[in-house]
């Protein structure tokens, strides 16, 4: 009997056990990482950084979203899905200023709150998590024309590949490259837009060398992955730079291919990102309206 009444109330404090569990989880903060898409590397390091912190600090139900591909539409229907998911907080590298908004409008509305990392949309968040993108644009231009000059050549047409006209980050980094030409005798021809994908960026770089550029600047992954292999392709000796940091990009620098690219620290942005997601829901204040993630010049060893 006494042993019958022993498994009895062990079941109990067992069921109780789980139920307690149970409530732990349901009750654990709701955290999405939104990216521009889930093509490049340099977002993938996003999310281990987040995982990361989550593994480290607890307490946060974590979830990465993100379109197949940058699209407008698509990350909008992203943010959409993490609201209706029960969202508390969104961290959100923005494919434009405005384009999502309205989305962002809604879920701030629901009481979720925002948290930039990489790319800030124009609107209100509790922090931007990002690389100087305009001073590091600079630092590739710079690096562009000390190689250039190295090799005796003071003047030419430069090409630049960018993502598209919108996206904060990467306009920064081209207006900080072209700064850094102001006042020499470079010549920047009109930007060509490839929206991140490496074969479009690669067709257009080819297009630059048979115009006789002696530099291209590729202003993220995808625009740095196609330059370098249209100069390996071509042949030709045109000094290419990049930005953000991969395997294929490491590799096309080992090769000679393309002379340097500044590389951010995108898991410092998601392990960040999750430490002020959880001081937010904790109720805590966010002196640091924006947090330079840094960037490093990673050339051939």
């Amino acid at each position: 009997m006494k042993k019958a009444l022993l498994i009895v109330t062990l079941s109990i404090f067992t069921v109780m056990g789980l139920f307690a569990q149970g409530q732990n989880e349901s009750s654990n903060k709701k955290v999405y990482l939104i990216t521009m898409d889930q093509m490049d590397q340099h977002w993938q390091n996003v999310n281990a950084g987040c995982e990361k912190a989550v593994a480290e600090f607890g307490g946060i139900d974590y979830k990465w979203l993100a379109p197949d591909v940058k699209d407008d539409n698509k990350q909008i229907e992203s943010i959409n899905n993490a609201v209706a998911g029960g969202a508390d907080v969104i961290l959100l590298a923005a494919n434009g200023p405005n384009a999502v908004t309205s989305a962002l409008k809604e879920a701030t509305s629901a009481g979720v709150k925002i948290i930039y990392v990489d790319s800030a949309a124009d609107y209100p968040g509790e922090q931007i998590l990002a690389t100087d993108n305009e001073a590091a644009g600079t630092t590739a231009g710079m690096q562009m024309i000390n190689e250039l000059k190295a090799n005796g050549v003071t003047s030419g047409a430069i090409g630049i590949i960018n993502v598209n006209a919108a996206t904060a980050s990467t306009v920064a980094r081209e207006k900080g490259f072209r700064k850094a030409f102001e006042g020499t005798d470079y010549n920047i021809l009109e930007t060509q837009y490839c929206n991140g994908d490496a074969a479009i960026a690669k067709d257009m770089s080819a297009n630059f060398i048979t115009q006789g550029v002696v530099g291209l600047f590729g202003a993220n992954e995808g625009s740095t992955v196609g330059v370098g292999n249209a100069i390996q392709e071509a042949g030709d000796a045109v000094v290419g730079v990049g930005f953000d940091k991969s395997d294929m990009i490491l590799s096309l620098i080992d090769k000679g291919y393309i002379l340097c690219t500044m590389a951010q620290n995108p898991d410092v942005m998601g392990y960040e990102g999750i430490k002020t997601a959880i001081d937010v829901l904790d109720g805590k204040t966010i002196d640091q309206a924006y947090v330079d993630t840094g960037v490093s010049v990673i050339g051939k060893n």
